[in-house]
């Protein structure tokens, strides 16, 4: 009760801080872990890294649901809490729950029997599908781990418990990194497994984290009090959980299909061009995961602070949160431009020079121009944060598709059809920056409507 009242009550940029600094340590451990996951899996062969990328798409499908319908329960929760609806709330974490394990069902199905026909229309390496395939059966076939941990995160995030989900993030990311070489190369009494050691390894830290989480949901938190026998879905509960976490997995999905419709852009230069993609998304995530645990902390209050009509408050948070991923981002910047050989050079084949040349040669000015765009894409996360706060999901979706769909696809065709390879990666920047004006009208219109007009604390 306490943590929720704070939401209410205590400073602003102290609040945030405190909410979002869990999140935020457990983001950078796990995006220590994909660069580290990735690190050994290019050890192991330049071909395993280039399946690992081609299977990534699937892999941000599956988190596009996960945390698309969290964030429509987390925005429910938050906004029943700020009303005094306690009875609500719960209902809300109840449907969260059992929405994803039935998410976690479908993904068995498709892991297993969608995977191949997926792959084949991005390689026709029998040696890159072959690995592609059995990573995929393995991290995206058992996936429901992964779903239910990302759900439990979620729960606790919006009565605004922040220690819980980090520990989940710690503890699966660090079994997994100590599993990682141990499973692919066989260390010890270990067998070695390859690229399926690698996806064992995930599955691994993600079954950790599930069963945090759910000691978390279940018994640790006092705010929310799950019953999950005897549970019945509730038509009008979906609605409000959809109503936001609908738009929110549609927006992350177009991520997944950007991905692919880059990696089948790419696939005409050169596998090594898909593989710098697929290095570029593991190493941004070191960037924009602090980012995402400031959206986290960030999103419970302001929903809080809508839902007990707080303009003042609503506002403060987001212009703190605003203004410290635009420093994080802007670190992330000067990072890019510096090192980007430095970066490229974690993730060639210590016995393959003409593949650590390609992929630098590639990579540097790959990284170089894609970086250009995170100024850009930190107001976008940052205006989406107060769209799915006040709950216009909706709002989110149509910035993400303007950005993911109408502008990234076709300019990267354009400009690799004219000018080559190199010109291709100017698509990302080019998206961000119009897709931040779009956002910022979006803003202001529902700042308009909305938020203007409520009622400031007395």
């Amino acid at each position: 009760m306490q943590s929720q009242q704070k939401m209410g009550t205590m400073r602003m940029g102290p609040l945030i801080f405190s909410m979002a600094l869990p999140a935020m340590i457990s983001m950078l451990i796990n995006a220590l872990y994909n660069i580290v996951d990735s690190i050994f899996v290019a050890r192991y062969s330049a071909s395993a890294l280039t399946a690992v990328s081609l299977v990534f798409p699937l892999q941000q499908l599956v988190i596009a649901i996960a945390v698309g319908t969290g964030v429509g329960v987390n925005s429910l929760i938050a906004r029943c809490l700020g009303a005094k609806d306690n009875e609500k709330a719960t209902h809300a974490a109840e449907h969260g729950i059992a929405l994803s394990v039935l998410g976690g069902i479908v993904f068995v199905l498709i892991g297993f029997f969608a995977s191949r026909p997926f792959l084949t229309g991005f390689t026709e390496n029998a040696s890159v599908l072959e690995q592609a395939v059995q990573y995929s059966y393995i991290a995206v076939g058992l996936s429901i781990f992964v779903m239910v941990s990302i759900m439990c995160e979620k729960i606790q995030q919006s009565t605004g418990n922040m220690m819980i989900p980090m520990y989940q993030g710690l503890c699966g990311a660090i079994i997994n990194i100590i599993l990682d070489p141990l499973l692919i190369f066989g260390i010890g009494p270990f067998p070695e497994l390859g690229i399926r050691g690698a996806a064992i390894a995930t599955v691994i830290g993600q079954v950790i984290g599930m069963f945090i989480g759910l000691w978390g949901v279940f018994i640790h938190q006092k705010v929310l009090h799950l019953r999950m026998r005897g549970w019945r879905p509730r038509l009008r509960m979906l609605g409000a959980i959809y109503q936001v976490g609908l738009p929110g997995i549609i927006m992350q999905s177009l991520s997944s299909v950007m991905t692919a419709g880059m990696n089948g852009i790419l696939i005409h230069f050169s596998e090594t061009a898909v593989t710098v993609l697929g290095v570029y998304f593991k190493l941004q995530t070191f960037i924009f995961m602090p980012v995402f645990g400031l959206n986290q902390g960030a999103l419970p209050v302001m929903g809080y602070n809508y839902g007990a009509r707080d303009r003042g408050r609503l506002m403060g948070a987001y212009r703190i949160t605003l203004g410290s991923a635009l420093v994080i981002l802007a670190i992330g910047v000067v990072i890019f431009q510096v090192f980007p050989a430095q970066m490229i050079g974690m993730f060639t084949p210590a016995d393959d020079p003409a593949a650590t040349a390609d992929m630098l040669k590639i990579g540097i000015p790959a990284l170089r121009i894609i970086s250009l765009s995170f100024i850009g894409a930190g107001f976008g996360i940052i205006n989406s944060t107060v769209f799915q706060a006040v709950g216009h999901g909706l709002a989110s979706l149509v910035v993400s598709f303007c950005r993911q769909l109408c502008i990234i696809l076709p300019a990267a065709a354009v400009l690799g059809h004219f000018f080559g390879l190199q010109a291709t990666w100017y698509s990302i920047p080019i998206a961000e920056y119009i897709s931040l004006v779009v956002s910022y009208v979006v803003l202001v219109r529902i700042y308009q409507r909305e938020i203007k007009h409520l009622e400031p604390r007395a």
